[in-house]
């Protein structure tokens, strides 16, 4: 009966939420190659001579490899000599989906170079089961690990590691 008890109280406390400032994640799923190439689609597209930035708009969607970012918007930034894309910056309902992971949030950059996304505004990340979410969220796509801060809470099922 004490074994049954004992278990019954561990498996209660770990299918409560955990509330921490910072987390750090393991990204299996979302490490990505960032020198492949990017391909937008969207409902429409603007393009402002002067600063050489284009905003799609409208159904938009990002894809580079087996990763997907889509959004209401997302305003391509191209490198000061012109030869390649700077940012991504994504905005409205903004999900980035890998074949494994994916994080909801307000907003999102995607920086080309330093293979980094930055993920901001009631983040959501799911991961299988095990959900963590915060108010931004740093994933480093080279090397697939991520950070997690601004009242991090996260849920997962007992038996699976966080």
């Amino acid at each position: 009966m004490y074994q049954f008890l004992r278990a019954l109280c561990l498996a209660a406390v770990f299918a409560l939420p955990a509330v921490a400032q910072q987390a750090n994640i393991r990204f299996g799923g979302l490490q990505q190659d960032s020198s492949l190439p990017v391909e937008v689609t969207s409902d429409s597209l603007s393009v402002d001579q002067g600063s050489g930035a284009a905003v799609f708009t409208g159904n938009v969607m990002a894809k580079q490899g087996d990763m997907r970012l889509t959004a209401e918007n997302i305003r391509v930034e191209y490198t000061s000599d012109g030869d390649g894309i700077d940012r991504l910056i994504a905005t409205g309902n903004v999900t980035l989906v890998s074949p494994t992971d994916a994080a909801e949030a307000s907003e999102a950059v995607y920086t080309i170079a330093s293979g980094t996304v930055v993920m901001t505004g009631d983040v959501l990340l799911t991961q299988g089961r095990a959900a963590i979410s915060g108010q931004e969220l740093t994933v480093n796509l080279q090397d697939g690990t991520g950070t997690m801060t601004g009242g991090v809470k996260t849920v997962f099922q007992p038996g699976e590691a966080p």
